[in-house]
């Protein structure tokens, strides 16, 4: 069988999986990523290892080493597209609006977990740096989606606690992103030693791609606007494209920053203008059909359970930081903030879960040498057991309300919910 039509059975077997997984879990009250996932694991080589079978592999590992970058870059685009959307739906006026508390929450749940991952990677060995410090930059990630939708079933959504939790979880990512693009600057830029002048001039190219991001930004609604006015199809949705791709090349290879970022900026400065609504509508199928669901499986399919080895304690440490240093980091600043312990607990619970961020920033590491596969696999258990636990422990602090929250779209209405399209 050829290598395209062996890419053709793949595809088909990779989004029917997903979508199906991503339906069995939503049965059972847990997000559909998590069960897309789960089921990348599950044909992937740790338990399946469907693209070692003789169907995909033509039985030579050189046929098969040729076959496997194109499901990954499938999966990087898929990753720039999801993050485009995540930058499509940040309300920055929302934002601004949580007030102190969900900043200042979002804080301790970035800081605590970096320092905690950094300290976890040392104690077992690993260096400090880049690693531990990427380990920790792993952990700062909070999925907003998946706390919405357990506070959606429980009617809890419009609590102090349940705005507080989807307004830290939407600063959260955005310092994640930061945490990440400096990271992973700074690790280049040092590789082979730290070199503050070579540090300092990554800094400079990292501020000038941002005011240059942003006062390009300017120009994308006439841009969109002549787009619109084509006699083409899709006009304004292939210029949205266009901007989204040289984003996210002009940030890595002329800011010195991950390609995801400059495509959630691009995402940003998108939502700001006329066109929001219309390549909201347009950018969801195209994203959310097939290549979202490829990266997803791919993230499975590059996770190796069975490479875990001797670092069976270090992922089993690895989760119990994870849940511990998000709860007591968003929670003690909660509570010095003015909220009640009990409310505090609430927030706390609420930012556990990991999700996207999290396995793009583990993505990112493996695919650019920082982390290697078998701590990219026991991050994957991190998110994965921080996704599980997520919406029983709401359920668990939270006093159910019966009936559904009437008021769900304006309530959630700018918060970035990536997932949802997903299922």
């Amino acid at each position: 069988m050829s290598h395209f039509l062996e890419l053709l059975l793949l595809l088909a077997i990779v989004v029917t999986a997903a979508k199906m997984a991503g339906a069995l879990a939503n049965r059972f009250g847990q997000p559909a990523v998590f069960g897309e996932i789960l089921v990348g694991l599950l044909i992937g080589p740790t338990v399946l290892d469907l693209l070692g079978w003789p169907l995909f592999s033509g039985g030579g590992a050189e046929e098969d080493a040729a076959f496997l970058p194109v499901m990954h870059d499938l999966a990087d685009i898929g990753v720039l597209l999801l993050m485009f959307v995540a930058g499509l739906e940040t309300d920055l006026v929302e934002m601004r609006r949580v007030g102190k508390v969900a900043f200042w929450s979002a804080f301790g749940g970035v800081a605590l977990p970096m320092i905690g991952g950094a300290l976890t990677a040392v104690a077992f060995g690993l260096p400090l740096y880049w690693e531990g410090i990427f380990i920790g930059a792993i952990l700062t990630a909070t999925s907003v989606s998946i706390s919405a939708q357990t506070l959606m079933e429980l009617g809890a959504l419009r609590t102090r606690e349940g705005s507080t939790i989807l307004g830290a979880a939407v600063i959260d990512d955005v310092m994640g992103i930061i945490v990440l693009s400096l990271v992973v600057a700074f690790a280049k830029a040092s590789a082979g030693g730290v070199d503050l002048v070579q540090i300092a001039l990554v800094a400079v190219r990292i501020a000038v791609f941002f005011v240059a991001a942003v006062l390009a930004g300017r120009w994308l609604g006439p841009v969109l606007r002549w787009a619109a006015s084509l006699a083409v199809s899709q006009g304004v949705l292939a210029a949205t494209l266009v901007i989204a791709f040289l984003y996210a090349w002009a940030a890595e290879y002329l800011g010195a920053v991950a390609a995801i970022t400059g495509a959630y900026v691009a995402g940003v400065l998108v939502a700001r203008t006329e066109f929001k609504t219309q390549v909201d509508a347009g950018i969801h199928p195209l994203t959310y059909s097939m290549f979202v669901p490829v990266f997803f499986i791919n993230i499975g399919l590059q996770a190796n359970g069975r490479e875990l080895g001797d670092r069976v304690a270090f992922t089993i440490a690895l989760v119990a930081v994870a849940i511990v240093a998000k709860a007591i980091g968003c929670g003690v600043f909660a509570r010095l903030c003015g909220f009640t312990a009990r409310e505090s607990v609430r927030v706390g619970a609420g930012m556990i879960s990991r999700g996207e961020v999290g396995l793009i920033v583990a993505g990112y590491g493996l695919a650019n040498g920082l982390i290697g596969r078998d701590i990219f696999s026991a991050s994957v258990v991190m998110v994965l057991m921080t996704t599980m636990m997520t919406p029983p422990l709401l359920r668990l602090v939270f006093p159910h309300r019966p009936g559904p929250d009437v008021v769900v779209e304006e309530a959630v209405a700018g918060v970035p919910g990536v997932f949802e399209q997903v299922s």
